[in-house]
């Protein structure tokens, strides 16, 4: 069984398509899904983490079917995404930014909190040191106490980062990461990443635009175009698919590395 696994998403607004029939699964590692502007990779994020309901279709994680689920239900099974759009608080520092991603797995009482009991002494102390070993493991410890819109771009995408592992995922869905950031910003994201994977056992599925980071990072591609699945598999086969090189770029060639599609 896989991880995580959708079966025939379809969603409509109104009279338009976005999603028809999309299947899609991962077991490990990382999976990318790309496609041109309008190709409906953000609804399918939507519809993964419960934002939108299908119309059509079933997604299942470790099994357990997901549809009907509140966004923060789905966080506590282990499935957490970011957005195109940093959501940071930005008034806040970055180590209680952090802090706040682990409110699913706080299990404290009203009363341990409104009394300062023992139980919640150890619980802050011990959130405390964890929430530092993460911003350490993204690179930002010794920026833990700087307000979040202080942090340069690229820093608080990284951030973001920190405070999605905060909930424990087991599948981490990124909307487009490496977004702003120069080519060595993303690479050296993306070794991050690698890296979450090998040491976490975490699976990963990004949107992504930047093409050499998909090619170089993922395991596994899925390529959309008009709301349909026109391609999948590793990232050579994909790239040298005729359907992917037409929903590119209207003709035959290759397809750009700096392709671009939301």
């Amino acid at each position: 069984m896989p991880l995580f696994e959708a079966r025939g998403v379809t969603k409509r607004f109104g009279g338009l398509t976005a999603l028809h029939r999309v299947d899609f699964a991962l077991e490990r590692g990382i999976a990318s899904i790309i496609g041109p502007n309008g190709a409906g990779k953000t609804t399918l994020f939507n519809v993964f983490t419960g934002l939108y309901v299908p119309d059509e279709g079933s997604v299942t994680f470790r099994g357990q079917a997901l549809l009907g689920l509140r966004p923060d239900q789905i966080t506590t099974l282990g499935v957490c995404r970011t957005f195109q759009n940093i959501r940071l608080f930005a008034n806040m520092t970055a180590i209680e930014n952090v802090l706040v991603g682990m409110n699913s797995r706080i299990t404290l009482g009203l009363w341990d909190v409104l009394s300062h009991s023992p139980r919640f002494r150890r619980a802050e102390s011990d959130l405390a040191a964890r929430a530092l070993g993460l911003l350490d493991r993204v690179g930002l410890q010794a920026n833990a106490n700087l307000v979040a819109r202080n942090l340069p771009y690229g820093d608080r995408r990284r951030l973001e980062l920190a405070r999605a592992l905060a909930s424990e995922p087991a599948l981490l869905l990124l909307d487009e990461p490496t977004a702003g950031m120069t080519q060595g910003e993303a690479g050296s994201l993306m070794r991050l990443l690698r890296g979450l994977v090998a040491d976490l056992e975490l699976a990963i599925i990004l949107i992504e635009h930047n093409m050499r980071v998909v090619m170089e990072v993922s395991d596994r591609v899925t390529v959309l175009d008009h709301g349909e699945k026109i391609a999948e598999g590793s990232p050579r086969e994909v790239q040298a698919s005729p359907r992917v090189i037409e929903a590119y770029l209207g003709r035959r060639g290759a397809v750009p590395r700096g392709a671009h599609g939301a």
